[in-house]
């Protein structure tokens, strides 16, 4: 981390002379003059107006999903507060994220936003702007701080985009490029993102059945678990790599499951949620445990031959980690189909 400082301020020095060139520093800073130059930004985000008239300049991501898009897009220098973070930042991004306060170790509260002044703020989930964390949207709007919510998950659920795509995805990570006024940040993220993809759906095996192998993912909880239904994460990495979601006749993207329905189904793969919480059933080694102890879930074809993939939990919901469970069950899956 130290040793990088010394290239940072020689290239500091190269940007002077070749700004005319967009000189950047891995695309992580930007001249000031250009990003005062771009044009005012109007959103409908989740049925509200979001308008910045300038490229904000601190900023707030209130959980790690959104933290880390922000970091991708090189706008750590933008940032004046983190919070909730569920998972080891990407090794790629942590030199930039130790840059930015951590407002709180959960949610921070209405007062700790206000105290840090932000110009902009942003979260992945509709829990952020509850009443006992950030406050609402609309609050933040009257005392003039637009505020962003990811389309998948909407404070009203018709307003939320109802299946994720990894399009949708590419959408977010478009709409916050274009707010801070950096867009070609975000085409060169997202073609990373697609090039990864297609390098996952390339190394998923080809079956002779149409419909592929059968996965189970498994997100947390031993007496009830609780595993992927239809239009999460889980249901495209799944169409994206030529295999069945066992549960994706469900109708919630999270429903409840019950072992014995799970034992019918007969999953030929376990994608198994790494989760940090520390909860019963959370980490990736104690669903392991408990699927070979218990009865029941000991006999599935998945358990006996040792057929598991672990991903980290973080990568199941809508994030620039998503690919990376893509690329995980994707090299995992050689051998599993009939």
């Amino acid at each position: 981390m130290f040793t990088a400082m010394k290239t940072v301020f020689i290239k500091a020095g190269l940007c002077l002379v070749l700004a005319a060139a967009g000189c950047s520093d891995g695309g992580a800073t930007e001249p000031a003059a250009q990003s005062h130059l771009a044009t005012p930004v109007h959103l409908t985000n989740c049925g509200l107006p979001v308008s910045v008239t300038a490229p904000p300049q601190r900023a707030i991501a209130l959980e790690q999903n959104a933290t880390e898009i922000m970091l991708s897009l090189g706008l750590a220098d933008r940032m004046v507060g983190t919070s909730y973070q569920t998972d080891p930042v990407l090794p790629d991004l942590r030199p930039a994220y130790e840059k930015v306060p951590v407002l709180a170790k959960l949610y921070p509260s209405r007062e700790a936003v206000r105290a840090a002044a932000p110009d902009f703020v942003y979260s992945t989930y509709t829990s952020a702007y509850s009443p006992d964390a950030a406050g609402s949207r609309a609050d933040l709007a009257t005392l003039g701080v637009p505020a962003y919510l990811s389309e998948f998950a909407c404070e009203k659920p018709a307003d939320a985009t109802q299946t994720v795509t990894f399009d949708g995805i590419f959408d977010e990570i478009r709409d916050i490029a274009g707010v801070f006024g950096v867009p070609e940040r975000a085409d060169k993220l997202i073609r990373d993102q697609q090039s990864r993809l297609d390098a996952a759906r390339g190394a998923a095996p080809t079956t002779a059945s149409s419909a592929g192998p059968s996965l189970l993912w498994y997100y947390s909880g031993t007496s009830t678990p609780y595993v992927a239904g239809h239009g999460g994460v889980p249901d495209a990495i799944s169409s994206l790599l030529g295999a069945r979601n066992t549960f994706t006749d469900a109708s919630q993207k999270w429903p409840a499951g019950n072992w014995e329905e799970i034992a019918k189904r007969n999953p030929e793969v376990i994608v198994l949620a790494d989760l940090t919480r520390g909860g019963d059933g959370d980490s990736a080694q104690s669903k392991i445990d408990f699927l070979r102890r218990n009865p029941v879930t000991s006999k599935l074809d998945a358990v006996v031959a040792g057929r598991f993939v672990t991903v980290p939990g973080s990568s199941m919901d809508p994030s620039i980690r998503s690919v990376q469970a893509a690329e995980l069950v994707g090299a995992n899956l050689h051998g599993t189909a009939r």
